[in-house]
């Protein structure tokens, strides 16, 4: 399909039919989004401080290499190209606010990061020639999150590209035994005891 140049203009046309937003002379974005959030989430106000989401939304990342990075912006969230990527068109749905991790971030913001991955990723995979793709969140140190502030991975996938080497592992069948039900009832006791903790602090802010 032509060169990665070609591909990312492709990728761009797909995204944003009007061309690249312009950028001013401070940012490309809604840059006084983040700073607005801020006061909402003053705890995690030194991260936001040294986040480097948090800088390219607040329009502190240079112009030129911002205006190549980013494929599409909406009102919660942005699509940017990741810059270390596992696969031609590797990108990253990150949020305007600052939430370090998924379980951190309201339903309502992981709502709107997923609702447009089937717009993008269909986009991304025209214009690399891709036909599947991997939808990925690193969550926690542990799971490889290395930027602490919330994002959806989309990686282009063909056929036969050996990109994960765990796809080679042969999966075992559960074994369904004391043991599994031991977990089931585990987990299932855990959503009850969040949820019925959500319930309770729903009903003191109201009061």
């Amino acid at each position: 399909m032509g060169t990665p140049k070609r591909r990312l203009a492709v990728l761009s046309s797909h995204l944003l039919p009007t061309g690249p937003a312009p950028c001013s002379s401070s940012s490309g974005v809604s840059a006084s989004f983040c700073a607005q959030q801020r006061l909402s989430h003053s705890q995690e106000s030194g991260h936001e401080n040294d986040c480097v989401f948090c800088k390219i939304i607040r329009g502190e990342s240079p112009a030129v290499k911002f205006c190549l990075l980013q494929l599409y912006e909406y009102d919660t969230c942005l699509c940017i190209l990741d810059t270390n990527p596992l696969s031609l068109g590797h990108s990253l749905i990150v949020p305007k606010s600052h939430f370090s991790c998924l379980d951190a971030t309201p339903p309502s913001v992981v709502a709107a990061m997923c609702a447009k991955v089937p717009l993008i990723s269909n986009a991304i995979m025209k214009a690399t020639d891709a036909d599947s793709f991997n939808l990925l969140v690193n969550n926690g140190a542990a799971a490889g999150q290395v930027i602490f502030h919330t994002h959806i991975h989309i990686i282009p996938r063909k056929a036969h590209d050996c990109l994960w080497t765990s796809e080679s592992l042969r999966r075992r069948p559960l074994k369904i035994d004391q043991e599994t039900s031991q977990l089931a009832d585990q987990v299932r006791e855990k959503l009850s005891n969040i949820c019925e903790c959500s319930s309770k602090g729903q009903e003191s802010s109201l009061s």
